[in-house]
């Protein structure tokens, strides 16, 4: 791949509109659907790259926002970027930093936003240029170019002025970008975000307009911030028909398995989110019949592991009563476990989706999934 290229991304197979896919880069080659894992301040909760590399992740995602503070994108450039950095060797995706800087609400204007630090309260200016200045410092495969996430439910008016500084922004960044890569000669991607919250005419304007600019996938941002599932397909739905088929789309923020499935029947490929290594920490397990509280006193006694349907599972090997007791001593290593069973869970339910698409069964399983987890 040259500098004037974009990531190779070929649809392989369809289902309806659901797609099975293969995404290229020189680090790696991934299969789609996928799901990053969210490493946020360059590690993913209680694991290691090596773990990871175990479960068979093919990317992850770093935060933008909190590597630029901590420990700051000199350092992790000076080590020679975030794979050398923490030992990863495949993908990583970096978020822009917007949705952590919108979060605080920061003075923004249209050239960018000036923000305090949740670390020492020290202020931050982050324009569209700098976003991508930081993230090719970090050395991500894929970067996130700067957009503005309101909050839902918002004004009509606040969403509005989203659209309109996320297109400015966008362009920014892609200018910027395509000028860094022409004069580096990197091959890494860049993909804008569509905005637009729920109203469907302003999803489809923020999406033609963020397709006109040109980027190498594109991603659809400010849904799963808190609408029901019901409110989110239909935004989601407007965005997706404004993405050109033979590009990555990327759903930001989004892990449950109904969400999932949802998305990618409407023509997903990518997916992120803290959900499932969440709720490990707070000792919740996914499994193949719904999930399930291992600190419930019910399971003290219990000697099955935590999925008898899904033994290959890395922490099959201990009882469900044996972690609910490290979970009542607070023992460390019951987050690290249950953040490796509910990981290699859903990379298990992403091959399976996979699979159905490939084989023409995926309403099948998207009705499996959502009777269990609907």
């Amino acid at each position: 791949m040259n500098a004037e290229e974009t990531p190779d991304f070929s649809v392989l197979a369809k289902d309806g509109l659901a797609r099975l896919g293969k995404l290229s880069m020189d680090r790696h080659a991934l299969d789609t659907p996928t799901f990053m894992p969210v490493g946020t301040r360059g590690a993913v909760r209680t694991l290691t790259a090596l773990d990871l590399e175990e479960l068979e992740a093919d990317i992850i995602l770093g935060n933008t926002y909190h590597l630029m503070l901590r420990p700051g994108v000199e350092v992790i450039q000076e080590k020679g970027g975030l794979h050398q950095f923490t030992g990863w060797n495949r993908l990583i995706l970096t978020d822009s930093g917007g949705y952590q800087i919108f979060s605080l609400e920061p003075d923004v204007d249209d050239k960018g936003a000036t923000f305090k630090s949740t670390y020492d309260g020290s202020l931050h200016r982050l324009t569209p240029q700098d976003a991508v200045d930081i993230q090719c410092g970090l050395g991500a495969d894929i970067q996130m170019a700067l957009d503005v996430c309101p909050p839902l439910p918002s004004e009509k008016s606040v969403i509005e002025t989203a659209v309109v500084r996320t297109k400015l922004w966008a362009e920014d960044a892609r200018k910027h970008f395509l000028f860094k890569r022409d004069k580096e000669g990197f091959s890494n991607a860049q993909f804008g975000i569509v905005q637009g919250g729920l109203d469907l005419t302003l999803r489809r304007i923020s999406g033609e307009q963020i397709v006109e600019i040109g980027f190498d996938g594109y991603a659809i941002g400010g849904l799963s911030v808190g609408e029901s599932r019901s409110e989110m397909i239909e935004p989601m739905d407007a965005s997706i028909r404004t993405l050109p088929a033979d590009r990555p789309r990327y759903f930001m923020g989004l892990g449950d398995p109904a969400g999932l499935v949802e998305a990618v029947n409407l023509g997903v490929d990518m997916f992120d989110c803290v959900w499932p290594t969440r709720l490990a920490r707070h000792g919740t397990a996914l499994t193949n019949t719904g999930r399930i509280n291992l600190g419930a006193a019910r399971y003290a006694r219990s000697d099955d592991p935590i999925d008898l349907s899904f033994p290959q599972s890395p922490a099959s090997h201990w009882s469900r009563g044996y972690l609910r007791h490290l979970l009542a001593v607070g023992e460390p290593a019951a987050a690290r476990l249950l953040t490796l069973h509910n990981l290699a869970w859903l990379f298990d339910m992403m091959r399976r989706m996979r699979e159905s698409i490939s084989t023409g069964t995926f309403q099948e399983f998207r009705k499996e999934i959502l009777d269990i987890w609907g």
